[in-house]
């Protein structure tokens, strides 16, 4: 769920970038981060364990449009893409608004695209929540690379409801704003009505988006758009590392965090 703080007027919505490990989950991140502007955004930090050194997400803030007079925050993480760090996975997953299932392209791992799908499904369900109702954007990524699985194929298995999906090669920066901006466009009318009572347009069905009507439409929405002002040139990374003795040390960070950018205060 959102973080609002009334008071500074700043709302903070939580998007994951979830998928196979070395999938480019980080990659997004890191690309993100290098091309916008040290004012419209937070540190890249990495929080880790003794124990789970290779295990790390970003917490990158990003300052983009409003929600009536509040200031929209987007704070993007990664999950662990191994398998066998599923409490780390199923911790940074809780209160998700959005979700990115980064997908590896690479024919060789088909299987372990869908394990981790079934994983995030799972993961939900643990929680209480029902995958089918979360805001939910597919990149398909290293699609620079050879031996591809079809996009075709992708969409057959993993997204049978012909939610948004994005082809990518994320280590060049294709295709990463653009999924950016198709789950910002996703969760912000849902927080806007779980906080504030707006009610939602009726989503569009996929056969009506070919109808010359629905495009006049579309084009009216478009001025709604959330749009992030990046710029051409990339800036140098910078890195924060913490570390932490557990996992739910690393969780009430996300806490605080998350606290600290919309000015709320600690409990």
């Amino acid at each position: 769920m959102a973080y609002i703080n009334y008071t500074t007027k700043n709302l903070a919505i939580k998007i994951i970038y979830y998928g196979p490990g070395l999938s480019g989950k980080t990659t997004n991140l890191r690309f993100i981060y290098s091309k916008m502007d040290e004012d419209s955004r937070g540190d890249l930090i990495c929080l880790e364990t003794d124990i789970e050194r290779t295990i790390f997400f970003d917490l990158l803030p990003i300052k983009a449009g409003m929600i009536r007079d509040f200031k929209i925050h987007f704070q993007l993480m990664t999950v662990p893409g191994q398998v066998f760090y599923e409490a780390s996975r199923k911790s940074v997953l809780k209160g998700a608004d959005g979700v990115i299932f980064v997908a590896d392209s690479q024919i060789p791992l088909v299987d372990a695209n869908l394990e981790n799908f079934d994983g995030l499904r799972k993961n939900f369900l643990e929680q209480n929540v029902d995958l089918n109702f979360v805001p939910l954007v597919f990149q398909y990524n290293k699609r620079d690379l050879e031996n591809l699985i079809p996009v075709e194929t992708f969409n057959n298995l993993l997204n049978p409801r012909g939610l948004p999906h994005i082809e990518s090669s994320a280590i060049n920066g294709v295709g990463v704003f653009e999924s950016l901006r198709e789950i910002a466009k996703l969760t912000v009318p849902i927080v806007r009505e779980k906080i504030f009572g707006e009610k939602r347009k009726p989503e569009e069905k996929p056969e009506e988006r070919e109808k010359p009507e629905i495009k006049k439409e579309e084009k009216k929405e478009k001025k709604e758009e959330i749009e992030f002002a990046y710029k051409e040139k990339i800036a140098p990374i910078k890195i924060t590392k913490v570390k932490f003795k557990s996992q739910r040390d690393i969780e009430n960070e996300i806490d605080s965090l998350a606290q600290d950018f919309t000015g709320s205060p600690k409990k």
